[in-house]
């Protein structure tokens, strides 16, 4: 059943009093025009600004009630015929006694003249004496072919305001970004079209990463989540190998809508390992893997002192998540964000867990979840269970041929040529050391090179090898802890 089919019924039982909350008002008002073919009132808007106008004829009537809201519910309640009132940003006045009253009054009297009275606005709170009273009914987003149609006509609009000029559009780009504006509003999807368009006069691939930025911006308006700007490649990453091609061969039925026959869009992932080992990066290059954004939900900023905030947080960013789908959704080190504590905390620690489990378990939505976590031991048992990630890759300290590509990865991306230094040798020095162990020791050697004014070579960064104490040396007990655990139990991510 349509919008309009279910207005239309509202109207039909004589519901008197709708709700409705949205920032498009013009789209309401033209809902409501359409219901009267169906339907037949009288249709009035008030604003304080122009105050009661008729508007169910081809024009719209000047005002002839002042703006004064209790001047307009008085009228209401003496006109002659059934009516529908649209008042428009009226709940403010609701918490004064006598416009509630007043109110009360008109929409408990059941006469031989029922009025429909909708209070419209972009966030609309009722007083509680008025709640029970109250229908609310909500729009529904627009589909692919009203967002096509909406593209298209901002499209036009931009030629007729350029002389004529045309929008280069790419058709499968087009389809990409309709597609992408799913979950907007179809005032705030054209807001963003609007921008891609003028910007350039063009619509084509390039387009996606801003778009992914400003639907981010609209719909993180709680701050929980942090968009990621810089993705990783996955040719930015040493090793890996197994969950690079486990990630490729879930790129289709993550990105196509619907997924191919029989295969579901994957869930997610939870990276295990020693710290330092690339966990984070490799988040990120999950998200440059798939081509899609990249959002970190910060757990800490999710806890509030006030009883069901937090839920109501977590809610609240779970649900814009879902908007920005496809995505990637990246929970770092999400031990923290669920250790149990004690008491009142312990209790709200459970609660947060069970909604996420209970997300993790029913969402439809293209959102490959990837957790990482270093201690395992502080993992709740139940989100270890199988089913809830569809994998769960160990990061161990990285091997020889790793090491040497480790090495040469972050010479290469500080420009610094590698041709003369031995990759091999450093790697067999290196044994133990992490990924980002070894970077260290690559910064170490260069401020060793730059203070006697000499060039990098092996033996700098064999004596900034032999000058670090990796966290295998320094934590071996929990170190080696933890490889015993995680590698009989999860799958190697080299």
């Amino acid at each position: 059943m349509s919008e309009l089919q279910d207005l239309v019924a509202l109207i039909r039982a004589e519901t008197p009093l709708l709700v409705i909350e949205t920032p498009d008002e013009a789209r309401v008002v033209d809902l409501f025009r359409q219901s009267l073919m169906h339907a037949w009132r009288a249709l009035y808007r008030w604003t304080v600004t122009e105050g009661l106008r008729r508007m169910d004829m081809d024009r719209e009537d000047e005002s002839h009630i002042a703006p004064d809201l209790s001047a307009t519910l008085q009228d209401i309640r003496n006109a002659n015929q059934r009516g529908i009132y649209l008042l428009l940003d009226a709940h403010p006045y609701l918490g004064y006694a006598s416009y509630q009253r007043a109110l009360r009054d008109l929409i408990q009297r059941r006469g031989s003249q029922p009025h429909v009275i909708a209070l419209i606005g972009t966030k609309v709170e009722l007083p509680e004496a008025l709640e029970p009273f109250a229908t609310r009914f909500s729009l529904r987003l627009p589909d692919a072919n009203a967002l096509l149609k909406m593209v298209k006509d901002e499209a036009r609009d931009y030629a007729t305001q350029n002389g004529g000029r045309r929008v280069e559009a790419n058709p499968d780009a087009v389809r990409q970004i309709v597609r992408n504006l799913h979950g907007l509003t179809l005032t705030d999807a054209r807001r963003i079209a609007r921008h891609l368009i003028y910007r350039d006069g063009a619509l084509d691939f390039d387009d996606l990463p801003e778009l992914a930025r400003l639907k981010f911006e609209l719909l993180n308006k709680s701050g929980h989540l942090h968009y990621e700007y810089d993705t990783a490649r996955f040719t930015d990453v040493g090793g890996a190998t197994r969950l690079k091609r486990w990630v490729e061969q879930r790129r289709a039925p993550l990105l196509q809508d619907p997924p191919p026959p029989g295969l579901p869009p994957p869930k997610g992932m939870l990276l295990l390992g020693v710290q330092g080992c690339g966990k984070s990066l490799l988040a990120k290059a999950v998200a440059g893997g798939f081509g899609v954004p990249l959002v970190r939900l910060d757990f800490g900023t999710l806890y509030d002192k006030y009883h069901g905030e937090t839920e109501k947080n977590l809610r609240t960013a779970l649900a814009s998540t879902e908007q920005l789908a496809p995505c990637v959704l990246w929970i770092d080190e999400i031990e923290k964000g669920l250790a149990a504590g004690s008491g009142e905390s312990d209790g709200l620690s459970r609660r947060v867990l069970g909604y996420l489990l209970t997300w993790m378990a029913e969402r439809t939505s293209r959102v490959f979840l990837v957790a990482t976590a270093n201690q395992v031991h502080d993992l709740p048992a139940e989100l270890l269970r199988k089913g809830r990630f569809d994998e769960i890759f160990f990061v161990d300290l990285p091997g020889p041929q790793t090491r040497a590509d480790i090495f040469a990865l972050h010479l290469d991306s500080r420009k610094l040529p590698h041709e003369h230094i031995d990759l091999s040798a450093l790697a067999a020095a290196a044994d133990g050391f992490s990924g980002a162990e070894i970077e260290q020791a690559i910064v170490s050697a260069l401020y060793a090179a730059h203070s006697e004014q000499a060039g990098l070579d092996t033996q700098s960064l064999m004596q900034a090898i032999r000058d670090t104490r990796p966290l295998s040396v320094l934590m071996a007990e929990q170190v080696q802890s933890l490889r015993e655990w995680a590698l009989p139990r999860t799958v190697p991510a080299d």
